[in-house]
């Protein structure tokens, strides 16, 4: 609860009681790795905060290739926000890449505080306005940036991911294929290997 209490600290709360009462209303869930919280025609009911663990959001195109579209991990909201906040059927699969310890809260629970207290009306649209100037910048990345851009970029803001996820999962979510984030992963490495440690 601490690391969620932190990250809603990070917004301008008007009253400290309405963050408290929302943060109450969220319930902890444990999932094992490899697990499918939502899958591909199904609505979105819960809104998630990730407390432990990393997660993708992944689609299944007509030909059965499996893209991963976004990772989650501790300190951030996650899910398939277009399917929870509209209410209508998930385009996209939301799994468990490891052991992972979330804190959820209900559609339904979340309409009645946005009721009681609008100011979480206000909150939401500010989170949603900063995952979608995110993703706007991820779209920006994949259509403009080259391969060794794509990937210096990863390695600046998201560089656990290499021990925590499947290779292959990283280079779908880069726009490449296995064999150019392995290659662009060993140059990686042999430069790493090669500076010296500077001592006082």
């Amino acid at each position: 609860m601490q690391t969620f209490l932190a990250y809603l600290n990070n917004w301008k709360w008007n009253d400290e009681k309405v963050l408290h009462h929302f943060a109450d209303a969220f319930t902890p869930l444990c999932v094992k790795r490899k697990t499918l919280l939502t899958v591909a025609g199904e609505t979105e009911r819960y809104l998630y905060f990730v407390n432990e663990g990393v997660q993708r959001i992944f689609y299944v195109t007509d030909e059965g290739k499996d893209i991963t579209l976004l990772f989650g991990y501790s300190g951030s909201f996650f899910g398939i926000a277009d399917s929870f906040l509209l209410q209508k059927p998930a385009a996209y699969f939301f799994e468990t890449l490891t052991a992972s310890h979330f804190l959820r809260l209900h559609y339904d629970r979340l309409q009645q505080l946005v009721q009681q207290y609008p100011f979480i009306q206000s909150f939401l649209l500010s989170a949603t306005a900063a995952a979608l100037q995110g993703t706007i910048q991820r779209q920006i990345e994949l259509q403009t940036f080259s391969n060794e851009q794509k990937f210096h970029a990863l390695m600046q803001r998201n560089a656990h991911l290499l021990n925590k996820v499947p290779h292959k999962y990283i280079a779908s979510y880069l726009g490449m294929d296995a064999t150019n984030f392995s290659k662009l992963l060993n140059q990686q490495k042999i430069t790493n290997h090669g500076k010296c440690q500077h001592l006082d």
